[in-house]
């Protein structure tokens, strides 16, 4: 079941951290946990995840740090979520065969149809419509510096 949880709150800031603040260098996870406040803890173990997904790459060395593996627009929110979901395993209620046969038959699949929606929703959501998001709300970082130009 879908539910919103710290873990996926930060995976989704962290990758939309890594897209808006990344320069011409990878973001390292020091910057992002000043940025947004996320436990390194959480932190560390939904970068790491996240590269073995391909949604980040990791940069090694003294200057090291994270950027996207692909472009902004070729990533989504449901990307994200799926990954967070598959860390934090654990059941899933809408898969068990017990319980009322109104629950089985009449809630369990609007749940499923329900949770099916917000899918396709976040999938059709990609991390270059959240950075003009936050551009759109004033907030600074190197992807507004980068549309905000002169001639």
């Amino acid at each position: 079941m879908l539910r919103l949880s710290k873990k996926l709150l930060f995976a989704i800031e962290a990758v939309l951290d890594i897209a808006y603040n990344a320069g011409t260098g990878p973001v390292q996870s020091g910057d992002i946990t000043g940025r947004q406040g996320i436990p390194r803890r959480y932190l560390e173990q939904v970068l790491q995840q996240l590269v073995r997904a391909g949604i980040l790459a990791g940069v090694r060395g003294p200057k090291g740090g994270y950027r996207l593996a692909r472009e902004r627009r070729r990533i989504t929110v449901g990307e994200i979520v799926r990954v967070v979901r598959a860390i934090d395993g654990g059941e899933d209620p809408l898969e068990d065969d017990g319980g009322a046969e109104l629950g089985r038959r009449v809630v369990r699949p609007l749940w499923a149809e329900l949770q099916d929606e917000v899918m396709k929703r976040l999938d059709a959501v990609t991390i270059e419509e959240l950075c003009t998001r936050a551009h759109n709300a004033g907030i600074s970082g190197e992807y507004a510096a980068r549309l905000d130009f002169s001639i």
